[in-house]
């Protein structure tokens, strides 16, 4: 066997071993209070809800959050591209240019449907 390939193996062994001790360290020695505030649940800043758990929610919000993923992959995948456009020449300029207007009629198509309109 090479020698990187027992080091690496003495090293994920002994990060296997050492993550479990550490957190039975800050379990046993880590500081402990209980109380009527630590016990409540924290809604970034929101008090308990009263109300019903079951409340209905418009699909709007949902909605939105689809195209929101959608856009964000959108520069996911133009990052990489801006990158290698001088690698890829005409015919990754050319398929930027059709994947950004099949996402530009799709926006077309949101937009006439009344998607993104609240009222």
């Amino acid at each position: 066997m090479s020698t990187e390939l027992i080091l690496s193996a003495v090293a994920l062994i002994g990060i296997a071993a050492l993550v479990p001790c550490f957190m039975i360290a800050t379990t046993i020695l880590g500081p402990r209070s209980k109380g009527k505030m630590k016990n409540e649940a924290y809604e970034s800043g929101v008090g308990p809800i009263i109300g019903t758990v079951d409340q209905k929610f418009s699909v709007k919000f949902y909605l939105l959050a689809i195209l929101f993923l959608i856009f964000d992959i959108e520069a996911v995948f133009m990052y990489p591209w801006a990158v290698c456009v001088r690698e890829l020449g005409w015919f990754g300029f050319t398929e930027m240019v059709v994947f950004m207007l099949l996402l530009l009629t799709g926006l077309i198509y949101i937009l006439k449907k009344g998607v993104l309109n609240w009222r």
